[in-house]
């Protein structure tokens, strides 16, 4: 491939598969925390120990290999990735290498596509414990519970050019791993080893290792960009390496130069004969795949008319789609995606609340909504209950009833106050005379004032423009 670009970013991704037992062995992926206690003789291959593989593990794979748009391969065969490192006891990782599950795959961004290289499962190597951190620790403690957990592997063609991308593509492939129920954020891992080169340095490749987290991935592409950069402007020649990504310092650091793929000495594993992936599971497994972003972003734009930018935030977060859908049953879908859109997210901004978090009640949102549908309150006042059903639930239409926050429904008082308001600002009536029509939102204000927001903003503002010609 002869690359062009300024900056060339490939990423290799490790999802943990959200299955019960490990990859090749009963023991539990989740259960006791206490070090090297949820481990068997297979998963710390000991000799005469023999793998076999989780079911439940390969059809998730498949899921996502086909979700991903990947040509599925029709055997699969797993292979020793041989290295020497406490990290995996047997001295070898079981992975798939020769034969991929899937190749030549996409996902498709807002406004670019990102090709997928490759789709294939290995198993987790052993959590290792630095205890004063990765250079200055005198020893490593190993935690081989980690150790056998299904992984699946993403590999992207190296068509990544800039961090920002890099965070984009890491948001949508996250979110096709929760529609497809294969996977749980805050609860399964998903590592990335972020490949980096810049044109001026002749495209001289550093790895990062396992970098956590979407935002963590665009701080160290970040970071690793101006540092190749600066290296390079004071005449220094890079070469291929392999670095560690430290949040707490915000910084990379030198690992190891770059071994190659030939380095790990890759031989089939005779232990694990190879097996078909006949068409029948793949029917299946197709029938099966919900609807992913993508079409959603397709039916929301076509079928509900929702603006195009809405429904991409809207289908980027599984839970806010889970809850449209809820809504538009009761509630028009415009005006749901615009609240949900705009003023829930404002709110849990404001709030600094994670969606992971996020929650309320769907009866008492769509009674609020319906309120403003059914024009009983103004959207100022709705977006003041909002704000209060965020941070504690309650009944919205008691709450309305109790505090008289009803609409203003009487054009002799809603007149009354806009004379009031013009009465008392002649000096911004003139300017709107003059040709100002900005001024006539100042207008608009006194009269939300003295109504408590219980008048129609748009209402007012065409009366007070025919009252003041």
């Amino acid at each position: 491939m002869k690359f062009t670009k300024d900056i060339i970013i490939g990423l290799e991704i490790h999802v943990e598969l959200n299955t019960n037992t490990k990859l090749f062995c009963s023991c539990p992926t989740k259960g006791s925390e206490k070090p090297n206690s949820r481990v068997c003789e297979i998963c710390l291959g000991h000799p005469g120990s023999k793998p076999v593989v989780n079911k439940k593990a390969i059809e998730y794979a498949l899921k996502l290999a086909l979700a991903l748009n990947c040509k599925i391969s029709q055997e699969i065969v797993f292979s020793r990735k041989s290295y020497f490192y406490p990290d995996m006891s047997k001295n070898y990782q079981i992975t798939q290498y020769e034969v991929p599950l899937g190749k030549n795959g996409k996902i498709n961004l807002k406004d670019s596509s990102i090709g997928i290289t490759r789709v294939h499962i290995e198993e987790d190597p052993a959590s290792l414990i630095h205890p004063k951190g990765i250079s200055s620790s005198k020893f490593v403690l190993v935690d081989y519970n980690r150790s056998g957990n299904p992984l699946c592997e993403i590999v992207t063609e190296p068509e990544i050019d800039s961090p920002k991308e890099a965070r984009e593509f890491m948001k949508q492939l996250i979110t096709i791993l929760q529609y497809l129920r294969i996977f749980v954020p805050g609860q399964n891992i998903i590592k990335a080893d972020v490949n980096i080169s810049i044109k001026e340095s002749g495209y001289a490749r550093a790895e990062i290792k396992n970098v956590s987290g979407f935002k963590e991935i665009e701080r160290a592409l970040e970071y690793e960009i101006e540092r190749q950069k600066q290296l390079i402007h004071g005449n220094k020649k890079l070469k291929q390496e392999t670095r560690a990504w430290l949040p707490e310092k915000g910084i990379t650091q030198l690992l190891r130069t770059k071994e190659t793929e030939e380095d790990y000495g890759y031989i089939i594993d005779p232990d694990l004969v190879p097996f078909e992936i006949n068409n029948e599971l793949i029917n299946k497994l197709k029938k099966e795949l919900p609807e992913l972003p993508e079409q959603k972003v397709k039916k929301y734009t076509e079928k509900y008319k929702i603006a195009k930018d809405d429904a991409f935030v809207i289908s980027s977060e599984l839970k806010l789609t889970e809850l449209f859908e809820n809504i538009i049953k009761k509630i028009d879908p415009i005006l749901a995606s615009k609240w949900i859109r705009r003023e829930l997210i404002r709110v849990l901004n404001y709030n600094k609340i994670e969606l992971s978090d996020f929650k309320i009640n769907e009866t008492h949102f769509i009674d609020l909504l319906k309120s403003i549908q059914d024009k009983k309150i103004t959207e100022k006042t709705a977006q003041g209950l909002l704000e209060k059903l965020i941070e504690k639930d309650f009944d919205v239409n008691a709450f309305v009833k109790k505090e008289n926050l009803l609409i203003i429904s009487d054009s002799n008082i809603i007149e009354k106050y806009c004379k009031e308001a013009i009465s008392e600002n002649q000096k911004v009536v003139d300017d709107y005379k003059k040709g100002n029509e900005n001024s006539i939102n100042f207008l608009v204000g006194q009269v939300m004032r003295k109504s408590k927001g219980k008048t129609d903003a748009r209402e007012v503002k065409e009366l007070l423009k025919r009252l003041i010609k």
